[in-house]
């Protein structure tokens, strides 16, 4: 007698654990995805970002920029098997200059790893991301790296992290040694030792570790599986990701008590993972992983059902079906086709512009997901052309890059050449890079007299005779929606207060025109 689908969706669901690691930059966050995957049997010979020669090029950085610099400016996407578990690691960008295409990314997670340098503590970049996370009260494995190395007092890291992020700390390891003398850890859960060398009770670094051990479990919550699960506690590990200590330990932890996949929220309800009907969210949009086949990959939180390979789906915003043909799963830019997917993973729909980041894809129903935005630039550029007998492959060339979220594309409509708007500068650098690499089409840019961009809401009319009255502060964005253009917060104040009739947002919901 077969399984019913629904049994078979809802065992297949519970072994997925979709997670994303997150840091300030230069706390290892690479270097731990690296090991994590090595651990999980993924890669034979993991990768450093500071290595020389082949070994600098790690398998989650495959962008130039990114080997050249030693930066992740992109999110990769893997996935992999280890415990009986199917893993879809999101290895997102470091720098805050893409801090967008990591807010989109977690939209797409069940849990992210905060990665915490021993020696610096909380840093900026790890509170503000922190701070997204909490607002979709996604829960926090902590992993305090760098223990090799000269480190805080690790109470004072537990009480740095308790007081600056206001999140309970639970330690589910506790490291023995420090710096050049740190050789393992001790699991709190299973009371065992994992070290890379023999070591012995009588061990100094032992004796310290039992009696710090026994002051934590005093002093510290014990971990709480429906607190971890609503955000409030986080699990704290100790570790060198340089080393290999303390990776086995999170990967086995996530096995034990990793969220398995969430309930995602639509315009009108929400749509649970062990639902039978198949529904997935685009949330990056990937231009030419592969410049030989000048590539465009959409990849797709799949949020509900069984998804398989050759099935159509209705595509809600443009209300037409989209086939299935060629679904991959992903390891950074290798790839393999992938015959069925399940609620909480992430998979790769090839197509050729039809995708968009946002889109909903579903088996019947007309859902809309929300909570993927677009925020408005700090920094707004004209786009110059050194060769005008490039104009219209620099045209496609923007849009495609636009819809990617590479940047924003913001088109005059008194007719002058394109702005892009950019959270910071290395995304111009980026753009730069990728126009003339992929496309062939050398550009440089010029200083505009806006500062500022705000997306305009409201009665048609009294749009269009704003717009008629502003024209050369007026822009359309890709979708086609009115942008205004303001050269100081004094002037983009004054607008909004003669035009009580108008709303001005600087964080547009994708979607948004066509809701």
């Amino acid at each position: 007698m077969s399984e019913a689908p629904s049994a078979e969706i809802s065992r297949e669901i519970a072994r997925r654990r979709t997670f994303a690691i997150i840091s300030h930059p230069d706390a290892g966050k690479t270097t731990l995805t690296e090991r994590i995957l090595r651990a999980g049997g993924a890669i034979q010979m993991a990768g450093n970002v500071r290595a020389k020669g082949e070994r600098r090029r790690t398998k989650s950085d495959w962008m130039g920029i990114e080997r050249d610099r030693g930066i992740s400016v992109v999110t990769s996407v893997m996935t992999f098997e280890y415990g009986d578990c199917v893993f879809n690691l999101l290895d997102t960008p470091g720098h805050e200059d893409f801090s967008e295409d990591t807010y989109r990314t977690l939209t797409a997670v069940d849990c992210a790893v905060m990665v915490i340098d021993a020696a610096k503590g909380i840093e900026d970049r790890t509170r503000k991301l922190f701070e997204i996370c909490r607002l979709r009260d996604i829960p926090i494995v902590t992993f305090i790296n760098k223990m090799d190395r000269e480190a805080q007092d690790c109470f004072a890291l537990l009480d740095e992290i308790a007081s600056t992020l206001a999140l309970d700390t639970s330690p589910a390891t506790w490291p023995i040694g420090r710096a050049a003398k740190f050789i393992g850890t001790y699991d709190l859960r299973t009371k065992e030792v994992h070290t890379k060398e023999p070591v012995g009770e009588d061990d100094p670094r032992i004796i310290q570790m039992r009696e710090e051990v026994e002051l934590a479990e005093a002093a510290l919550p014990e971990f709480d599986r429906e607190s971890f699960d609503a955000g409030h506690l986080s699990p704290v590990f100790f570790g060198s990701a340089m080393k290999e200590i303390g990776v086995t330990d999170l990967l086995d932890a996530f096995v034990a008590y990793g969220p398995a996949p969430r309930a995602q929220q639509t315009e009108t309800r929400e749509v649970k993972a062990s639902e039978d009907q198949v529904t997935a969210l685009v949330f990056k949009i990937q231009a030419n992983m592969d410049p030989n086949h000048r590539d465009r990959m959409a990849f797709a939180r799949v949020c509900s059902g069984r998804l398989t390979r050759g099935m159509r789906l209705k595509h809600v915003r443009t209300g037409k079906q989209f086939a299935l043909h060629t679904p991959q799963f992903f390891f950074a830019r290798d790839r393999q086709l992938a015959e069925e997917a399940f609620g909480g993973d992430v998979v790769g729909i090839p197509n050729h512009g039809t995708l968009r980041i946002g889109d909903t894809l579903s088996e019947s129903e007309d859902l809309r997901f929300t909570g993927v935005p677009h925020f408005a630039p700090e920094i707004l550029r004209r786009v110059r052309l050194d060769d005008a007998m490039k104009a219209k492959k620099l045209r496609q060339a923007l849009v495609e890059l636009a819809e990617e979220g590479v940047v924003q594309l913001f088109r005059p409509q008194d007719g002058l050449s394109p702005i892009v708007g950019v959270v910071g500068t290395l995304q111009l650098d980026v753009l730069q890079s990728r126009l003339q690499g992929e496309y062939g089409v050398a550009i440089g840019f010029e200083s505009t007299p806006y500062t500022l961009a705000r997306w305009i809401t409201g009665d048609r009319a009294k749009i269009e005779a704003f717009q008629d009255l502003n024209r050369s502060a007026m822009a359309d964005d890709l979708d086609g929606d009115p942008v205004f253009l303001a050269t100081s917060s004094f002037m983009m104040r004054r607008t909004i207060e003669m035009n009580p009739d108008l709303a001005f947002h600087d964080i547009k919901q994708i979607g948004m025109s066509a809701a």
